[in-house]
């Protein structure tokens, strides 16, 4: 069976274009996971992706993430609640293969673990891994300065995706509507599925 799937793609071409949100209340932090490490990264990917269908990552091996995280402009931030995990950001300088213009960055990935969501984390999650999408050449040296972020977001993320993003001043560049087949709906792990 094959469902339909529309992707939008949205940019900022400044920093000046970020709308920030307010902060939620509560002990919420943003930490960045300077050490690249295969098992945290999957177990954000497929904690937070599980239940929207992230599936593209989970057939890879432990090399193949390490090689993908362990890439100068790769960064994982991590947004925690009380000490616990709530949400992910994965920017990538020059897009996630490596290849493109420099100073471009991509928001790889974004998202909250179901538990977290309506809490107004993915918000203050989004304007502060933008803002570090903005200065991340200063963290790699070697690096162009950032020009563009760039993001894509779909009709199987969450339903406050993409007015998160235009909320936080993205703008729209491009849109694809394609068949998909419709995968498996794996949960945080195989089973766990919230269908």
């Amino acid at each position: 069976m094959s469902i339909t799937v529309t992707t939008w793609s949205l940019e900022q071409r400044s920093p000046s274009d970020l709308l920030p949100a307010a902060a939620p209340e509560g002990d919420v932090r943003i930490v960045r996971a300077e050490v690249p490490s295969p098992e945290f990264s999957r177990f954000l990917y497929a904690s937070v992706g599980g239940d929207i269908r992230w599936i593209d990552r989970l057939p890879m091996t432990y090399a193949e993430w390490h090689k993908l995280l362990d890439r100068p402009g790769v960064e994982t931030w991590v947004a925690y609640e009380k000490g616990t995990p709530a949400g992910y950001v994965e920017l990538a300088a020059r897009g996630e293969r490596g290849d493109g213009p420099d100073g471009v960055v991509e928001i790889v990935y974004f998202g909250l673990l179901p538990a977290f969501r309506g809490r107004r984390i993915g918000g203050h999650l989004l304007s502060y891994v933008t803002a570090r999408a903005w200065d991340l050449a200063e963290r790699w040296p070697g690096l162009a300065p950032t020009e563009r972020v760039w993001l894509h977001t779909c009709s199987k993320d969450g339903e406050h995706a993409m007015d998160n993003y235009l909320r936080r001043g993205f703008t729209l560049f491009d849109t694809k509507v394609e068949q998909e087949a419709e995968g498996p709906n794996p949960g945080p792990w195989p089973g766990a599925a919230r269908d």
